[in-house]
């Protein structure tokens, strides 16, 4: 294949693999064109990446793998409650500009503080089982799906867990160990709406849902990507 097919064939395995594990094809065949240049959309890959999308979510739903789909309840659209989802709104981006700065920065301290790259994540260990330790549960040790469904179908969120999943997050992969980025801002997102939305007047569920897409949105600059999932996600 030529460097053009290659980048292609790149764009077609990250819908493929996004599509598989969350089980949102047109989120995941936008993501993948959209996220490769923030502002820039390659609409030569729609196609390919649809195809491949689609695929992908069928494959695991042979394997018996549940997409994720959530049941929430609407609050009555009026000109109040968009004002106060704009407050939230504004909170989400905060929440996800202290996440994005909390990952670049941990990664740049850990690599000046510790040299050697396997003490590096010897150390991360230690820190996170420290940190579980303070916490008191494993909470934040795993991708946090049961806490996700929790804000959404009960309205219920750890005090703080917003954060603690920021820090958790960042110090697990800033000192070298490899995971994704995607469901933890989905778990910031939920608690965070789950926390504040009450706050200002707004269901808690609806609120983490809305700010599940947000914080997502704001990290990873795909806007129209997270509009879909929250209609794939939400109905």
């Amino acid at each position: 294949l030529d460097d053009k097919d290659m980048r292609l064939v790149t764009l077609c395995g990250m819908s493929a693999v996004f599509a598989a594990l969350f089980g949102t094809p047109l989120t995941a065949t936008i993501f993948a064109l959209e996220v490769i240049s923030v502002g820039i959309l390659h609409y030569s890959g729609l196609i390919p990446c649809l195809a491949a999308s689609v695929t992908a979510y069928g494959v695991s739903l042979l394997f018996g793998i549940a997409p994720m789909r959530y049941s929430v309840a609407l609050a009555p659209l009026e000109f109040g409650l968009l004002l106060r989802v704009c407050v939230l709104a504004v909170v989400c981006a905060l929440v996800s500009i202290v996440f994005c700065v909390a990952m670049h920065k941990t990664e740049q301290f850990a690599a000046k503080a510790v040299k050697n790259i396997y003490l590096r994540p010897f150390l991360g260990g230690v820190i996170v089982i420290v940190l579980t330790l303070i916490v008191g549960d494993e909470s934040y040790n795993g991708i946090g799906t049961d806490i996700i469904a929790s804000t959404l179908g009960e309205g219920k969120a750890p005090t703080w867990g917003f954060l603690w999943k920021i820090v958790f997050t960042a110090v697990t992969i800033g000192f070298g160990f490899k995971g994704g980025e995607i469901v933890p801002t989905m778990f910031i997102g939920a608690v965070l709406g789950c926390t504040v939305g009450p706050l200002l007047g707004i269901p808690a569920q609806f609120a983490s849902a809305i700010a599940l897409g947000a914080v997502f949105c704001g990290a990873v600059n795909c806007p129209i990507a997270s509009i879909i999932l929250s209609v794939e996600l939400f109905g």
